[in-house]
Formats: structure tokens, C-alpha cells, sequence
């Protein structure tokens, strides 16, 4: 039978409890059609509570369903354990994998859900002792417009953005870890381009995966597996004659070297790089063997972003049925920009560390996640205990209280 936490969500959610799981039979009778059934219902109740994510995870005695949303994690829905190999399977069919081998990670696509029109779900599995996990990205396909203004940026931020847009060559980079909006972001970098300027400029992109389609933009999307990855692609993508180049992400010093020339040759481009700031982007391409003055050369702009959950303006954070008692509800973005002076060129020309490049950030006005964020907290649209899960350091959280009588 349905677990409380499942039939809570439900009622919450204002999902229709359309599928009751003591009708499920795991053998061999009516098992296939209700199976499907149960995988049909469990994305469409991710897609009604706009879920990023849907968590599938066999344990001792049960089957974990969770659902992301707003970048949390949901409290988990509990099924019975033995309907896990038939939800696996079931997963594996859609997403063209082999249901056979239960042993390694498969990765795959289902490029169109039957009951749920314009989705498409990104299937990853992964054995453990219980048996396979299987995550499931959502991403959905509407007609959605990337918009700078929209992103909610701070004036200075948003000048500084379009500034490096208008340029003809040079590096834009994105950091944030998975989840940030960092895709997004650049996406509305890329249609202010092909939709605001008068004279068309060619845009090309390498993504892994095309998470929407842009109008005007010439989108390819690689297959690390076949070898064709983002440091082969862009070698080629450079005999197109591209203007403007998006490459996915910088995931080994092939790329970053490649990218790097590419924003030195006449291309305007963007990528993301992991790293826990705007100052460790630039730490990071050095440690990967970037020589110092290409990096000076190159960079226009490196933003550094995070997404924080939004005060529920139902309850103002008490907790109700439209936030699902979270007392959150939609996000709001914080974006660290660091544009090069001469005095940082000058560090990074002498290797400086991370630590130095920071304070010479901080010196010259620049503003950091933790500034932006007890904005946003004296401004009453989050709350300390967002930020601090989000930025997840002590000295935040130092900051963050030292600041609650201002």
C-alpha cells in the first residue's frame, strides 16, 4: 500500500492519487502494464511538482522514490522493494539500455515520454549492494524564452554581462556547481545575441546535453563515448567558421588549451569550469597548464553563481500546502562577477594564489556571493539557513549573524 510520506506529498502537491500500489502485482500477471502504469505516474508526479530530479534507490526493505525540487530534495516516497527490478526494466526499455546487465553504470534518453508531452528524461543507472539506482534528469522542452533582463541581476552585473557580450573575441566563463543555472545563464547570454543584435553573427555550441533549443543558435551534442568529445568537436568547430562558441564545460587541460586559443583567435566564447569561485577559475586554468598571460589575454569575464530558494510569499516561510510546507517557493540567482583589471592581470602574471587574487577582487569592489546573499536576506526574500545551505561555510555563517542586527 501507498506510504504516508507518499500520500502526503500527494495531497500537497494537489496530485491525484490515480495509481494505488496495492493493485500492483510484481509476477509475471498484469505485471508489464502496471508497471508501466507506476513509471507513468511517477514522472508525471514530477513534472506536476516541477521536479528537476526523480531519485529511484533500493534499500534494505524498500524502494526510495524522491523528487528534486528547488534544488532540495523531497522526503522520499516508499514502494515496496520488489518493484524495483521491474521499474528498472522498465526505465531500460524507454531509454534504449541493456536491461541484462545490471552490473554497470548505463547512461540514456528518453526522448519522449507517451503521457507527458514536451519532456524528455535523461536516465542514468548505477549498481549498489541493494540493487540499481537509477537517476532521472527532466528536462522540458516548452517554448521558453531566455531572457537576460529576466534573471534577476544586480544593475552592475547585468552592464558588466552585456559588456563582455558586445565583444568580438574573448573568454566568458561560468562557474557553480551542477544545478546553479549556469546553462540557463549562458543560454540567455547566447539569444540576447542572436536576438538583439542587428548584425547576425554565427553561433555554434557543443553541449553534454542539448538541454533546450535556441532560436538562431547551431546546437551539437557530443558523445564522450563514441570520441567525440568537447576537445575534438571544438578542433573541428573551429573549420566552420564560427563568431560565437559555447563548449559545454572545460573538463581537461585539452579543452581549456583549445578554448582558450579559440577566444584568442577572432571567437567570442563561453564555457563553465568547476571551481568554488570567481578568483578559483583562474587558479584552476593555471593548475591545468594554461600559461599565465593567455589567461590575461583571454578573459573577459568570469561569473561565479549560485541559486538560492525564494521566501514563499503565501506564508512568508511558515510553511504551506502551495510551497509544500518548505516555506519556499522559486529561486533567485546570485552571481559573483569579476571583470580583469590591470592590477589582477598583473597577479595572475605572477601566479599569484587564490587567497591574493581574492583580496585583490575584494579591494577594487568586488562583490561576493556572501554580499549579495545578506542582501537578499535583509531584503526578507530568503533566509539565513537558505544561504548558509547553499554557501555551506562557517565563515558565511559568521558573517551571515555578525550582520542579523543591521
Amino acid at each position: 500500500m501507498l506510504s504516508n510520506s507518499y500520500l502526503e506529498f500527494l495531497i500537497n502537491m494537489n496530485i491525484p492519487q490515480s495509481i494505488c500500489l496495492k493493485d500492483f502485482d510484481p509476477g509475471q500477471k498484469h505485471g508489464p502494464e502496471r508497471v508501466a502504469l507506476l513509471v507513468a505516474n511517477i514522472l508525471g508526479n514530477g513534472d506536476k511538482c516541477k521536479a528537476t530530479d526523480v531519485y529511484i534507490e533500493p534499500w534494505v526493505d524498500k524502494l526510495h522514490v524522491c523528487f528534486r525540487v528547488d534544488g532540495v530534495i523531497l522526503p522520499s516516497t516508499e514502494l515496496p522493494r520488489e518493484l524495483g527490478p521491474n521499474i528498472i526494466a522498465r526505465l531500460k526499455f524507454l531509454a534504449n539500455l541493456l536491461s541484462y546487465r545490471q552490473d554497470i553504470p548505463q547512461e540514456g534518453r528518453i526522448a519522449q515520454v507517451d503521457s507527458l508531452e514536451g519532456i524528455e528524461v535523461r536516465v542514468s543507472t548505477f549498481p549498489t549492494i541493494h540493487g540499481e539506482r537509477v537517476a532521472l534528469r527532466l528536462f522540458r522542452r516548452e517554448n521558453r524564452q531566455f531572457i537576460l533582463e529576466e534573471l534577476g541581476l544586480e544593475p552592475g552585473v547585468l552592464k558588466n554581462l552585456k559588456d563582455a557580450i558586445g565583444e568580438r573575441t574573448g573568454a566568458i566563463l561560468f562557474t557553480g556547481p551542477g544545478g546553479s543555472g549556469k546553462t540557463t545563464s549562458i543560454y540567455s547570454c547566447l539569444s540576447h545575441i542572436a536576438k538583439t543584435e542587428k548584425t547576425r553573427r554565427h553561433i555554434v555550441t557543443l553541449e553534454d546535453p542539448v538541454e533546450q533549443i535556441l532560436e538562431g543558435v547551431s546546437q551539437t551534442q557530443v558523445s564522450p563515448s563514441t570520441g567525440f568529445d568537447f576537445s575534438l568537436g571544438l578542433r573541428s568547430l573551429l573549420r566552420q567558421d564560427p563568431e560565437v562558441i559555447l563548449v559545454g564545460e572545460m573538463r581537461d587541460p585539452e579543452t581549456a588549451r583549445v578554448a582558450i586559443e579559440a577566444a584568442l583567435s577572432g571567437h567570442l566564447l563561453f564555457s563553465t569550469l568547476h571551481a568554488g569561485s570567481s578568483c578559483g577559475v583562474i587558479s584552476r586554468l593555471l593548475e591545468m597548464g594554461i600559461e599565465p598571460y593567455l589567461l590575461t589575454s583571454s578573459l573577459r569575464l568570469i561569473l561565479n553563481q549560485r541559486l538560492l530558494r525564494k521566501n514563499c510569499p503565501k506564508c512568508k516561510s511558515n510553511g504551506c500546502a502551495a510551497c509544500n510546507n518548505t516555506g519556499y517557493q522559486g529561486r533567485l540567482l546570485l552571481l559573483e562577477a569579476m571583470v580583469l583589471n590591470e592590477e589582477m592581470r598583473r597577479a595572475i602574471l605572477n601566479r599569484a594564489d587564490r587567497t591574493m587574487l581574492e583580496e585583490i577582487f575584494i579591494n577594487n569592489g568586488g562583490i561576493t556571493l556572501v554580499s549579495h546573499a545578506i542582501a537578499a536576506v535583509k531584503a526578507g526574500l530568503t533566509t539565513r539557513e537558505e544561504v548558509i545551505r547553499v554557501l555551506g561555510s562557517a565563515d558565511c555563517a559568521s558573517v551571515l549573524y555578525s550582520n542579523q542586527g543591521d
